[in-house]
């Protein structure tokens, strides 16, 4: 095993215990935290033993290992970005949900109180006098 192998390994075992502790004390979904430590045992597969990828490569029909695993991080990027963007534009609605109400309950404090026997609901033009 080469340097290289022992710091990327350090990393990975870093990252599982995380992602472990991370679902352990619920500050993670389930299936998200299933995910991030399955990722990590793949990756630590495939750092000790990089022959699978090969052999996994060649079985679908990709000529290198190292290939295949590009192919597969990009992937994981981009379903990571439509994820991100995702949650991203519904907090921007909720975040726009939430001015509005709270703007309108501004609104409404600011208004003038209506008298309590008045029945014109507060429209001064249609008071008697």
């Amino acid at each position: 095993m080469n340097g290289f192998q022992v710091l990327i390994l350090s990393v990975l075992t870093l990252l599982f215990a995380a992602s472990l502790t991370a679902l352990l004390r619920g500050w993670s979904g389930r299936r998200e935290g299933i995910v991030w430590c399955g990722l990590c045992m793949i990756a630590a597969v495939a750092t000790i033993w990089p022959q699978v990828t090969v052999r996994v490569a060649n079985a679908l029909g990709i000529g290198r290992g190292a290939d295949l695993v590009f192919y597969c991080a990009v992937v994981v990027m981009m379903v990571g970005f439509w994820m991100t963007y995702i949650r991203l534009r519904y907090l921007r609605r909720d975040v726009t949900q939430l001015v509005r109400h709270i703007a309108l309950l501004e609104a409404r404090s600011q208004l003038p109180d209506a008298d309590p026997g008045d029945d014109s609901g507060g429209n001064p033009s249609s008071r008697q006098h």
